[in-house]
């Protein structure tokens, strides 16, 4: 292996994997395979078993690679899975962790000769003996003492392994011994070293994993499959530089707008109905797409909901979300023109409340606009390495950005608002596009999958038809609130 990959940190282990580099996932393997070998083992008592589940555990770190959070917890996310996929397994068996060891009585000549590095270390007496010693040992007590013989004898790497003080450990280890009789104490500390995973395990962990790498996307209609456009390094800078601001960008920008919007509205009457309408939308945007994610991804790992299940409710959750926005969003125009008419229409002018629109805040305000529609987009593009669609979204926010700037100018009034409407309407045209578009070669470089798996998860069909409902129900909404209607 490359010393010099092997002297990474973990967080930069997780973001040139997420880049799609094999070689740096390989070294998470090999650097954490005995601590997720030796948690499985410990809960099953089964070797083969053990080791299946170890390399599940990291074939779904790799796929799940985009979701952590905090790359430098990469070891407590790896145990968790492993503890996680164990439940699962025993839950679908419908036993009990920590009681698949065979009987002595119960073993019979192996019926095939492909067996696992472990399997191959010892015989399956040999197995069952040594399960019966440790499976009377209690887990606090076992789980240190099948690490420690694993670990090369390292009370220290046990400590950090598991999170203890070196005392801890020490004081752990020396009440498994005793509770082992003397008479098999030998016998499991040459056991459990020779079943210790070594290259063989990575080996077979590596060869798990899609051909394709986590950085290639389907590349849509025209070409899918298509592997994208990728930079390494260029994209793991890239990532990690947005990571932290992206999901805040969108926001301020949007709250930048509303105040701007609020402040410069040119009567207290517009001012305080702008006011109202907008807290009303931020409470409901913050509350249900924060809260009601971290909800979904509870459930998801309360309930263990299968890949297909969690896609449905994801898709029902987001699609739901946009209905509710754009119906505000219409109805707040509709309102909002109807109050600027009939102000226009009142005898006198209105003496003018807000503060005077200038030039740096149109900038500002337009600025802000586009930026709250593109930026999570283009995240989200170029997070895939879907450079061709992350520069197109970028073109597109800066030309209709500065269309919209141009074309609207300093033009005040119902005008102004029709002509503003009408831009942003052709923003939204332009980012559904691009989602129909892109979305299943997206998810699949998330996932490390490749498309055809994501089609099987989401049909190609659901995104165009969620699509064509949304915009169906928005043009319904706008036709039955016209003003001419209103007023028949």
């Amino acid at each position: 292996m490359n010393t010099g990959i092997a002297a990474k940190s973990d967080a930069e282990l997780v973001e040139w994997s997420r880049s799609g580099d094999r070689s740096a996932f390989a070294t998470i393997v090999k650097r954490y395979q005995r601590l997720v070998c030796s948690i499985t083992y410990n809960a099953t008592g089964n070797l083969s078993l053990s080791e299946d589940l170890a390399q599940e555990t990291f074939f779904a770190a790799w796929k799940q690679m985009a979701d952590l959070r905090e790359p430098e917890r990469l070891r407590a996310w790896l145990c968790g899975i492993a503890r996680f996929l164990v439940g699962k397994e025993f839950r679908k068996m419908g036993r009990e962790p920590a009681h698949d060891a065979e009987a002595l009585d119960a073993i019979a000549e192996p019926e095939s000769a492909e067996m696992s590095p472990a399997m191959q270390a010892v015989s399956r007496e040999e197995e069952a003996i040594l399960w019966r010693a440790l499976g009377r040992i209690p887990d606090t007590y076992r789980e240190p003492l099948i690490l420690f013989y694993r670990e090369e004898k390292s009370i220290e790497r046990v400590a950090a392994e598991l999170e203890l003080s070196e005392d801890a450990v020490k004081q752990r280890l020396s009440r498994g011994r005793k509770l082992l009789h003397e008479e098999v104490v030998a016998f499991v500390e040459g056991t459990l070293s020779r079943t210790a995973p070594g290259q063989e395990f990575s080996s077979a962990v590596m060869a798990m994993l899609p051909a394709a790498s986590a950085a290639t996307v389907g590349a849509g209609v025209a070409g899918k499959g298509a592997a994208m456009a990728k930079s390494g390094s260029i994209a793991a800078w890239l990532a990690a530089w947005l990571a932290p601001v992206t999901p805040f960008l969108g926001v301020f920008a949007g709250l930048m707008v509303n105040w701007i919007s609020v402040r410069s509205a040119p009567t207290a009457r517009e001012r305080r109905f702008q006011g109202i309408w907008l807290s009303c939308f931020w409470i409901f945007v913050l509350g249900w797409a924060v809260p009601g994610q971290y909800a979904v991804q509870a459930l998801r790992h309360g309930y263990a909901w299968s890949d297909a299940t969690y896609f449905e409710v994801v898709g029902g959750f987001w699609w739901f979300y946009a209905m509710v926005v754009g119906t505000f969003i219409v109805f707040f125009l509709r309102r909002a023109a109807a109050m600027r008419r009939q102000i226009e229409q009142e005898p006198g002018k209105p003496e003018a409340s807000g503060a005077p629109t200038t030039f740096a805040s149109r900038v500002a305000m337009v600025a802000g606009i586009y930026l709250a529609m593109f930026s999570a987009l283009i995240y989200l593009a170029f997070k895939a390495h879907d450079w061709l669609a992350g520069a197109i979204l970028l073109g597109a926010m800066v030309v209709l950005g500065g269309w919209h700037l141009v074309y609207v100018g300093t033009r005040d009034g119902l005008a102004g608002w029709k002509r503003a409407t009408r831009r942003i309407v052709l923003a939204w045209v332009v980012i559904l596009v691009v989602l129909n578009w892109r979305l299943g070669g997206w998810l699949a470089a998330y996932r490390g999958a490749d498309l055809a798996v994501i089609h099987g998860l989401l049909p190609e069909w659901a995104l165009p038809v969620a699509t064509l409902t949304l915009a169906v129900w928005i043009g319904a909404l706008v036709a039955l609130t016209r003003p001419e209607r209103a007023r028949d």
